[in-house]
């Protein structure tokens, strides 16, 4: 899914994306009362498409602002995130490829370490199950 898409999907769902220079640290934010997302235009095209795709996740279930710090919202923004933007074969084979390096997974990928991160999470959890 690209960053053109994820931009389509905004526009559907009644949602603005702008992009400005961002406070260290912050690559993105939903504001929900103005349905309004803003994207740190500094950060390469890779980590543009997943901030998109992760403040998505916040429109989608009108949360409620920021909140970076392990939220219910946060957690399940990342959590849809990782199953949005990560192939399940692709992973495997960049896993096995890359012996697990989360670096090169998410270079294979293209997405932010974060990501592939949430993703190995994700497994983790359902084997624990």
């Amino acid at each position: 899914m690209g960053y053109e898409d994820l931009l389509a999907e905004a526009l559907r769902l009644g949602v603005k994306v702008r992009e400005r220079e961002l406070s260290p640290g912050r690559c993105g934010c939903y504001y929900e009362p103005t349905r309004l997302i803003i994207i740190d235009e500094t950060l390469p095209d890779f980590a543009r498409r997943c901030t998109l795709a992760h403040e998505l996740a916040h429109a989608r279930h009108h949360d409620r602002g920021c909140d970076p710090n392990g939220s219910k919202a946060e957690r399940r923004a990342r959590r849809e995130t990782a199953l949005r933007l990560i192939n399940p074969t692709e992973y495997a084979i960049a896993e096995q490829m890359y012996e697990g390096d989360s670096y090169l997974i998410a270079q294979a990928l293209d997405v932010t370490v974060q990501v592939v991160e949430d993703y190995k999470e994700l497994l983790h959890d359902r084997v624990a199950v």
